[in-house]
């Protein structure tokens, strides 16, 4: 092994370096992924690894592009318009879109080729989606930043109707429609929760339609997002679409301690994870 004195390098240029070649990398491994799909009459194959591309054999061709929206939960496929054809699109950039229940404002996590594969991964192909607006300007921004200024407010005035009306329920996330036609509150409660006082001060207070959405307890963990035991962001906030069935019997086929406390998450159900050995 070599020794390779490296002590004139500064630790934030160590730093960097890592965090740049992770980036270099991810693209690297993803780029490969997309160079071994080929096209043969009209039809997608894959000669490589790691993903499965048998779900479906049909080519969805519109211009798909993945979101996360704080007003839904998890992450979604938006379709661009050609009437956008000549804009650049951008990871991290915000984008405005149409949903059924009005306008949003979502960030945008990834587009071209690797939608098309993960979207073929899944068997999707010609379903209805949500429809790109345009990309969000600064007059959009600010009013997102005054959304979420709103919010605070909200959340305030809930905490103190639950405490008055005596309600068992714990609230989560409050999210103000981008259009401002919908205001939701995300909550978690043991069980159904009589809440019919509840919207009508909300109601009175925010004068708009008013959207109580009782959520699991992955889901929030999913919602505020964090750290795991692992030191690792948790997978239902970074990547986990679908909550699988977590059960005993998959730690102890793994051979895993029987308390099961050091297993659960900060949810309280049993880690995700535990499923990832399972095959």
């Amino acid at each position: 092994m070599l020794n390779i004195d490296i002590s004139f390098l500064k630790s934030s240029e160590l730093d960097s370096a890592v965090e740049d070649i992770t980036v270099k990398y991810n693209e690297l491994y993803k780029n490969k992924i997309i160079h071994n799909i080929k096209e043969i009459d009209g039809h997608i194959t894959y000669d490589g690894p790691d993903l499965d591309l048998s779900a479906t054999t049909e080519i969805d061709l519109r211009n798909i592009i993945e979101v996360t929206c704080k007003g839904t939960i998890g992450r979604h496929y938006c379709q661009v318009p050609d009437s956008m054809n000549g804009v650049q699109l951008v990871k991290n950039k915000l984008v405005l879109i149409k949903l059924q229940e009005g306008t949003e404002i979502a960030t945008i996590l990834e587009f071209g080729e690797i939608v098309t594969l993960k979207r073929r991964s899944l068997g999707l192909c010609s379903e209805e989606i949500p429809v790109v607006i345009r990309m969000a300007d600064d007059s959009d921004i600010e009013q997102y930043q005054m959304n979420v200024e709103k919010e605070i407010d909200a959340k305030i005035f809930f905490l103190e109707c639950i405490e008055e009306h005596n309600l068992e329920m714990k609230l989560v996330d409050v999210h103000y429609q981008f259009d401002k036609e919908k205001l939701y509150f995300y909550f978690t409660a043991d069980g159904r929760v009589d809440f019919r006082e509840l919207v009508k001060d909300l109601a009175s207070k925010f004068k708009t339609r008013i959207e109580l959405r009782q959520i699991g307890v992955r889901d929030e963990a999913k919602r505020i997002g964090g750290l795991g035991s692992c030191g690792r962001e948790f997978c239902c906030s970074s990547f986990i679409t679908n909550f699988k069935k977590i059960t005993t019997q998959i730690a102890s086929e793994q051979n895993l301690s029987t308390y099961l406390v050091k297993h659960s998450g900060p949810c309280g159900k049993l880690k995700c994870c535990l499923s990832f050995e399972v095959d």
